[in-house]
């Protein structure tokens, strides 16, 4: 089971992840995504959901991480969600807008 929101800013992925915590997701099930690496590591610490890690990615995956662009890096963590390239790319574009992607997967 997976749910993909996409939002304009932190407090609509607050309020997205309360809805998701209450259709019965876990804190560990959520994953936050934002173009730029601060702004998601910030909003992933401050909603005090996961991030996505060697557990979701792999091992080989997560090392190539340090040698991809920040969009392939971003695909490569929606693909390891289980979303298909063709979405990953639409979601990536979301991404460049400067809009955030909360993730629900089971």
């Amino acid at each position: 089971m997976r749910q993909v929101k996409v939002v304009e800013n932190g407090l609509q992925a607050k309020q997205e992840i309360e809805q998701l915590l209450n259709q019965g997701f876990t804190k560990d099930e959520v994953y936050l995504l934002a173009h730029r690496k601060d702004r998601s590591e910030d909003l992933t610490e401050a909603l005090d959901i996961k991030d996505i890690g060697v557990n979701e990615q792999g091992f080989f995956d997560s090392i190539a991480n340090v040698f991809r662009s920040r969009g392939d890096e971003l695909r490569a963590k929606m693909e390891s969600l289980g979303l298909t390239d063709t979405e990953a790319q639409r979601y990536d574009e979301e991404l460049d807008r400067g809009r955030v992607m909360v993730i629900a997967a089971k």
